[in-house]
């Protein structure tokens, strides 16, 4: 028999465990801070692993769990690409959610393959994907950290040759990628879209939404006017 006690339980044990990881953290920032560590601490969002349901499971859920616990200011989000996936967004998602929150400080560069529901970590060879991850590294100012390639061959392999022209091929992705990003930004078609389809946002009824500065009530009647 399930009673509200047993909820009670089991709400407690999750909350301190989110307390236990958030003070392990703050002591791993405090000791970095003690032996002169100035850089930003990076949390990487790791679906799946080792559990289904955890506080890092995808860029939101990590992020939420930063601002709860005041690690928001020195922590930033390193964000995997085959982690993206495997929480079932895309790369670009996950960096653009940490990217509107001020909370995007560097990427693992690699790929997976979304029909499988384990890492892979390939280097990235798909320009498509490297075009759209660029861009919002560009509309992010770049990383305050970097670009790190978690990424091995498709085949196992750890010939010299072989690990060469894996690193070529991440490389020339994302230098492609960043070109055709460049692009995309300085043509503006893509941002004209996005504003057209939101440009209800700035109007006096969006923007009294927005701020919160009306109700429900007076919401409907401004909308039923408009029909």
């Amino acid at each position: 028999m399930i009673t509200s006690q047993s909820f009670d339980s089991e709400r407690c044990f999750i909350e301190k465990k989110y307390s236990l990881s958030a003070n392990l953290m703050k002591m791993a920032r405090d000791y970095g801070r003690k032996i002169g560590f100035n850089g930003t601490f990076l949390i990487e969002p790791k679906p799946k692993e080792p559990m289904k349901h955890q506080y890092d499971y995808d860029a939101a859920t990590a992020i939420g769990f930063l601002k709860e616990y005041g690690l928001d200011k020195e922590f930033k989000m390193n964000i995997e690409a085959n982690h993206a996936t495997l929480a079932g967004h895309t790369f670009q998602h996950e960096l653009r959610m940490s990217r509107i929150n001020d909370m995007l400080g560097s990427i693992d560069a690699n790929q997976g393959d979304v029909m499988l529901g384990w890492d892979t970590d390939c280097f990235p060879s798909n320009v498509y994907d490297t075009t759209l991850e660029m861009y919002e590294i560009v509309k992010n100012g770049g990383l305050p950290v970097g670009i790190n390639f978690d990424s091995k061959n498709r085949r196992p392999s750890n010939t010299y040759e072989d690990m060469f022209h894996g690193f070529i091929l991440g490389m020339d992705s994302f230098a492609y990628g960043l070109l055709k990003a460049a692009q995309i930004i300085e043509d503006g078609r893509i941002e004209g879209y996005i504003n057209k389809k939101y440009e209800s946002f700035e109007t006096e009824l969006g923007k009294k939404i927005r701020n919160g500065e009306t109700s429900l009530e007076e919401s409907t009647e401004s909308l039923l006017e408009c029909i």
